[in-house]
């Protein structure tokens, strides 16, 4: 049963079509059909953001930095492990961050809200959840991200702002951007959604100032690893080694942008994979994991959130740090260092000013 697919959606990455997601990353006919739609995305992308590079459009300063974490391409391309590994990293460099995310999979009455390690992931949703819980770092979700970031500094002494799959959302001043790509896929056929997989043209990519790339990286990228070898029960107990699984037959569970990376993390470790890919953000039933035959239920940490409060025994999670050279860190501290005193005061009077305008 190798290789198998079991019960759960006949869709590709992230709850995508499968025909379309193979149009984008393999070719064919169904691409080049949709190319007039692709290019009028791809038109309108680089108006909104010349427009907003322009000061035509509104855009929200604030008196500390912000980076801003983000893809071109739809679909999961390990963001959250990435953010979890920034808001570390800058608490090692004695800076005090803070997150914002938009939420996806919550369903707040209102926003922004603040995130706790013990929110409900249906509130806040599901990757917001994970990321206060692996880094305690304060954090505000919310689809207007300016908004979420003043909520933030409001309730918190943060000096720097970290902003999860903010890139296109370009209402929000930035001071670092970090593309975030996948190294196998990387940009599929190279057009516009909903020809191909990008939200902007390709040469943005260019204009970023750091690329970091999971699964190999070209030149001028800075490739990112993941590390998981413990398994984590989700109704309670002792972990167990991923190698304890091997040879064995098991349901692996993914409602993520890129299931198909998980299924394969395990198939690389020896385990006997049938899969069980669902839309990203899936809100979860207890019969979704359901399956009446005893072998073990392996998932996501992402999904454990949500799957908890059900949980039974022989049911996993696969708990992940994102690992970078250190020449990645030194690079953002400089480019973080280069902001300096004069560039901060001119941030909080523009933000001082566009609050009293009501902005």
């Amino acid at each position: 049963m190798h290789g198998e697919r079991g019960v759960g959606r006949p869709t590709g990455s992230g709850g995508l079509p499968a025909a379309l997601e193979r149009a984008w990353y393999r070719g064919g006919p169904l691409s080049t059909l949709l190319l007039p739609l692709s290019w009028l995305v791809c038109r309108v992308a680089t108006l909104r953001r010349w427009l907003h590079g322009r000061g035509i459009l509104g855009v929200r300063r604030f008196p500390v930095p912000v980076i801003v974490v983000g893809n071109l391409t739809v679909g999961g391309t390990g963001k959250t492990p990435l953010v979890i590994w920034l808001a570390h990293f800058l608490l090692a460099a004695g800076y005090r961050p803070g997150i914002v995310s938009r939420g996806y999979g919550g369903r707040a009455r209102s926003y922004p809200q603040q995130v706790r390690p013990d929110s409900d992931p249906g509130v806040v949703g599901d990757e917001a959840l994970l990321i206060s819980r692996n880094t305690g770092c304060p954090m505000a979700v919310g689809p207007d991200r300016p908004a979420a970031v003043a909520a933030l500094l409001a309730h918190n002494r943060c000096d720097v702002v970290i902003s999860d799959d903010g890139l296109q959302h370009y209402r929000l001043a930035r001071d670092v951007e970090i593309a975030v790509m996948d190294g196998t896929r990387r940009l599929g056929n190279g057009r516009c959604l909903p020809a191909g997989p990008l939200r902007e043209p390709a040469r943005r990519l260019e204009e970023v100032d750091l690329v970091v790339t999971s699964g190999g990286a070209l030149q001028g990228e800075f490739p990112m690893t993941y590390r998981g070898e413990t398994l984590v029960p989700l109704a309670g107990g002792e972990p167990l080694r991923i190698g304890a699984f091997m040879s064995r037959e098991v349901h692996a569970v993914a409602g993520v942008g890129n299931p198909g990376r998980f299924f394969q993390a395990l198939r690389d470790r020896g385990i006997r994979v049938m899969e069980h890919p669902f839309p990203d953000h899936h809100r979860y039933l207890a019969s979704d994991l359901a399956f009446g035959d005893g072998r073990p239920v392996l998932m996501t940490e992402k999904d454990a959130v949500k799957c908890e409060r059900f949980a039974v025994d022989n049911q996993w999670y696969l708990p992940v740090d994102a690992e970078l050279a250190p020449a990645f860190g030194q690079r953002l501290l400089q480019l973080l260092n280069r902001i300096d005193g004069a560039q901060r005061d001119t941030t909080r009077t523009c933000s001082d000013r566009e609050a009293g305008n009501g902005q």
